[in-house]
């Protein structure tokens, strides 16, 4: 597996936003869903539209599902980006409660290969040069959650990850970056 960066520049995630919900609103909510839920692209594609929407057509505040890596349960808020992503994506598709959320032409979910194309596309329109892929929002999820002053621990126990160095590594915290804080502390 090659490794890819999460993308740290809010402005760029702001504009593979515009991008994305210009062209195709279905793939627009991916890209929001991952990177405000840091889920594996396997546990994206697996969600129904049950899951995300009640039967009256207004998306829950709650997601909760089996983690198709580890197995282990999870449950989580929805923000209101997510919830927004969703309601927008669902009033304009003609998708049943039964049905993949992130739906294929064929009837099934779209492809790891599909939703690798639509971000790796994306990303490369607004000018980022590392590498991208689907793991790229989950990193995404975890490099904002630091920043923002999430404890590591907590986004480590969020990620199941063994140790904080191996979130730290995980997300792209790099010497620049802890090298910004003896910057910017000037006590």
């Amino acid at each position: 597996m090659n490794h890819v960066s999460p993308i740290k520049d809010l402005k760029k995630i702001d504009h593979i936003k515009r991008i994305l919900k210009q062209k195709n609103k279905r793939d627009y909510c991916l890209f929001v869903l991952g990177i405000n839920t840091g889920l594996r692209i396997s546990d994206l594609l697996e969600l129904k539209v049950s899951d995300l929407v009640d039967e009256n057509g207004k998306p829950k505040k709650n997601l909760e599902l089996k983690e198709k890596k580890t197995g282990k349960n999870k449950q989580m808020i929805l923000n209101e980006k997510a919830r927004s992503a969703i309601r927008e994506y669902v009033q304009d598709s003609k998708l049943s409660l039964n049905d993949s959320i992130f739906k294929s032409q064929k009837g099934g979910p779209i492809s790891r290969e599909h939703a690798y194309r639509v971000i790796n596309e994306a990303a490369k329109a607004v000018g980022i040069k590392e590498r991208v892929g689907t793991h790229t929002l989950r990193k995404t999820f975890g490099y904002h959650a630091y920043i923002n002053g999430v404890d590591i621990s907590l986004i480590q126990n969020i990620f199941n990850h063994s140790a904080p160095s191996v979130t730290l590594r995980y997300i792209g915290i790099e010497q620049e970056d802890i090298d910004d804080v003896y910057i910017n502390i000037n006590l």
